[in-house]
């Protein structure tokens, strides 16, 4: 991933699920909406993927009571099925996101571009609480 001079935060987790698992529940946008939030007040009541190079994703996140909602969204510029997806941010940021198989199990490393609105420490723990819903998610079901 390149970089403009920006700090860039990593998050990871290890999934008890094999790697195509991971890889189909991280970009079938029907798994998107049941794991894409940091809290249990927040969801992801629309997402749109077409996972290709040069195509778009668009996940609408939402408080559940409505107060507040934004779209997450990007376009994609590097994919290796079951192994990477590189995407850039509407703002131009870059995020790398790695599926490393383990055996039965599967390593995901989340890295991206800081933003400026925002705390490292506060993105860090925001995208940390993300991708541990989605190990939550993708071990039940």
């Amino acid at each position: 991933m390149e970089t403009l001079n920006k700090p860039v935060i990593t998050v990871e987790t290890t999934v008890n699920a094999p790697v195509a698992k991971v890889w189909e529940f991280w970009t079938k946008p029907e798994h998107v909406k049941n794991w894409n939030n940091a809290s249990d007040d927040w969801h992801t009541p629309h997402a749109e993927n077409d996972l290709r190079i040069g195509g778009t994703f668009n996940f609408t996140m939402a408080a559940k009571d409505e107060s507040f909602k934004f779209d997450f969204g990007g376009t994609y510029t590097n994919i290796e099925e079951h192994k990477l997806i590189e995407y850039t941010l509407g703002d131009e940021r870059k995020v790398k996101i790695q599926f490393v198989p383990e055996g039965d199990q599967t390593k995901v490393i989340e890295s991206f571009e800081a933003e400026t609105e925002n705390s490292d420490d506060l993105q860090r723990t925001g995208w940390q609480m993300i991708i541990d819903n989605f190990k939550k998610y993708t071990e039940v079901n």
